[in-house]
C-alpha cells in the first residue's frame, strides 16, 4: 500500500515549478527591459554636455514622431464601453411552480408515456421547486392555453419589470437619456415589436434607435451586447439599453415527440436589463468595463444547424427539437470560440504551453492529449449559460473547473431554471449577492444558442460590489445558497 501512495513532496515540487514558470514568462518583458534600461543609463552617464547637444536635433525629431503616433493611437482606438448596472426580473410568487405541481397540471394534456418522460427529465434537470411559469391571474391555466394577448401580457410584465428595477438602481440616468434599445426574444416577436412596446410605455423620443433580435436562441443576450458595443463605437456620449428575455408560454409543446418535450422541462420565466454607456464620466459609477466579445457561428455545418430546430411534428404540433448531437456540437463550438478568445485573455505562459503541445502533436507526430489551457488563470468568475444540468456538467469537464466556480450557474439553474439568454445575468447577480465580485476581477460570460452559436463576453470589474448597499433579486434569500449538490441532483 505504501508503494502506491502518492509522492506528495514531488507533487508540491511540480506545483511550485509550474508557478515559477508562469511567473517567469508573465514577467519576462520586465526582466528583459530592466537590464536594457540600466545599460542605457550607464551609457548616458558617460556622455558630456557637448555630446548631448549634438544629439539634441535627433531627440526633437524622435519626440515629434512619438507625439504624432500617440495622437493617432488615441484618435483611432475604440471607445471604452461600461456596464453601468443591470437587473434581473423576479416573478410574483403566484407564478412559482414545483416540479410535482407542474406534472399534475399537465396530467390531462399528455398521454401517460409523454407525462412520465417529462417527469423523469424534471427529476434529473437540476431545477428546484421554486422556478416560475406564467399562468393566468388565478393560477389555473398552464402556458399552452394562452392567447396572444396573454403572451403580450407576460412579455410586458417581465420586460418592464426588469427595466424598472434597473432604473431604480441607476438613479443618475433618466430613461429619456437612453439612445439605443436592443431587445432579444427568440420565440415571441409580435407586431408592434417588443422594442416599440418599451418606447410606448416610457414615451421615449423619436430619435431613439431600436433593434429587435429574433430566433437566435439562448446566446442572443451576448449577441445583443456585441451589437450595442458596435453601435456605441459610432455614437458618442450615449446610453444603450439591452433587454434579454424569452416568453416561454409561446413555445410550450403539446405533442408526443420526446426531443421536443425537453424544452417544456427546462425553460422558465425570466428577463434581464443592462445599461451600457460610452461616456468617460460614467467610468467612476459603473460596475464593469467591456473588454472582449467573441462570437462563433457554426451554422454552415448541417449537424450544428439542426441540433436545436423548430418544426412541426407528424400531428402538426410545433415545437423545438433538441437533437442527441447537441452536447457534441456545443463542445466543438466552444473549442472554436476559445481558440479566438484564448490569445486575447490567457497569459503568455499558457499560450506557450498550448503552442508547444500543438507543435509536438502536429509536427513531431507525438501521441499525446491536446493541452487544455487553464482559463482559471485568465478569469476569476465564470457565468455559464444555465441551459441544463448536462450542459453544465459537460462544460465543467471541458474547462476543468472546480465546483466553486460552477456554483453561480448551478444555483441559477436550481432557483430560476433555464431563463434562456438572460441566465448569464442571473449568474452574475448571484456572484454579486455572495460578495464574490472584487475590484479588477475578470468575468467570462459564455452563451450557447440555436444556429449553432457560442458567444463569449469578458468584463473587467471596476469596483468591489458592496453587498450591504447594493441589492438584487438574490439578496433576500442568498443565505439559503448554495444548495448541496446531492439536493440539486435529486
Amino acid at each position: 500500500m505504501a508503494e502506491n501512495a502518492p509522492n506528495y513532496a514531488q507533487v508540491h515540487q511540480i506545483k511550485y515549478v509550474k508557478l515559477g514558470y508562469h511567473f517567469l514568462i508573465s514577467n519576462a518583458i520586465y526582466l528583459l527591459i530592466v537590464p536594457v534600461l540600466v545599460t542605457m543609463l550607464l551609457h548616458l552617464s558617460t556622455l558630456t554636455i557637448e555630446d548631448l547637444m549634438n544629439h539634441l536635433a535627433m531627440l526633437k525629431s524622435c519626440s515629434i514622431i512619438v507625439f504624432f503616433l500617440t495622437m493617432v493611437y488615441l484618435m483611432s482606438r475604440p471607445r471604452n464601453v461600461y456596464l453601468v448596472d443591470f437587473a434581473c426580473y423576479k416573478s410574483h410568487e403566484r407564478f412559482m411552480m414545483s416540479k410535482q405541481y407542474m406534472i399534475e397540471k399537465m396530467s390531462d394534456m399528455f398521454d401517460e408515456e409523454s407525462l412520465m418522460f417529462q417527469k423523469k427529465i424534471l427529476e434529473r434537470s437540476g431545477l428546484g421547486d421554486k422556478t416560475y411559469i406564467h399562468n393566468d391571474d388565478n393560477g389555473s391555466s398552464m402556458p399552452f392555453k394562452f392567447s396572444l394577448a396573454s403572451n403580450q401580457y407576460e412579455a410586458k410584465n417581465v420586460i418592464i419589470g426588469a427595466i424598472d428595477d434597473l432604473l431604480t438602481k441607476t438613479t443618475g440616468v433618466k430613461i429619456g437619456d437612453i439612445g439605443i434599445i436592443i431587445v432579444n426574444s427568440s420565440a415571441f416577436n409580435p407586431s408592434p415589436s417588443l422594442c416599440s412596446m418599451i418606447v410606448n410605455h416610457y414615451k421615449l423620443g423619436v430619435n431613439v434607435i431600436t433593434y429587435n433580435l429574433a430566433g437566435m436562441g439562448c446566446s442572443a443576450g451576448l449577441i445583443s451586447v456585441n451589437l450595442a458595443n458596435q453601435l456605441l463605437q459610432g455614437k458618442g456620449n450615449t446610453y444603450a439599453l439591452v433587454v434579454s428575455t424569452e416568453i416561454i408560454s409561446t413555445a410550450f409543446y403539446l405533442g408526443k415527440q420526446r426531443s421536443k418535450l425537453l424544452p417544456n422541462c427546462l425553460f422558465r420565466m425570466g428577463s434581464s436589463a443592462i445599461l451600457l454607456s460610452n461616456r468617460s464620466s460614467d467610468r467612476r459609477c459603473s460596475k464593469y468595463q467591456l473588454m472582449h466579445v467573441v462570437c462563433t457561428h457554426k451554422g454552415a455545418d448541417d449537424r450544428a444547424y439542426r441540433c436545436a430546430y423548430q418544426e412541426e411534428d407528424a400531428d402538426g404540433k410545433k415545437g423545438v427539437s433538441l437533437s442527441k448531437d447537441l452536447m457534441a456540437v456545443a463542445g466543438e463550438a466552444l473549442k472554436t470560440n476559445i481558440t479566438t478568445l484564448g490569445p486575447l485573455v490567457l497569459p503568455m505562459s499558457e499560450q506557450l504551453l498550448f503552442f508547444a503541445s500543438l507543435i509536438a502533436r502536429k509536427v513531431f507526430k507525438r501521441k499525446m492529449k491536446p493541452y487544455v489551457p487553464d482559463f482559471k488563470m485568465a478569469f476569476e468568475h465564470f457565468c455559464i449559460h444555465a441551459g441544463g444540468r448536462a450542459v453544465l456538467d459537460e462544460l465543467q469537464k471541458n474547462l476543468d473547473l472546480p465546483e466553486f466556480l460552477m456554483e453561480p450557474s448551478r444555483m441559477t439553474l436550481y432557483r430560476f431554471g433555464n431563463t434562456s439568454s438572460s441566465s448569464i445575468w442571473y449568474n452574475l447577480a448571484y456572484s454579486e449577492a455572495k460578495g464574490m465580485i472584487k475590484k479588477c476581477d475578470r468575468v467570462w460570460q459564455i452563451g450557447f444558442g440555436s444556429g449553432f452559436k457560442c458567444n463569449s463576453v469578458v468584463w473587467h470589474a471596476l469596483r468591489t460590489v458592496n453587498t450591504a448597499k447594493e441589492k438584487n433579486l438574490w439578496t433576500d434569500e442568498i443565505q439559503d445558497f448554495p444548495v448541496h449538490r446531492s439536493n440539486v441532483d435529486a
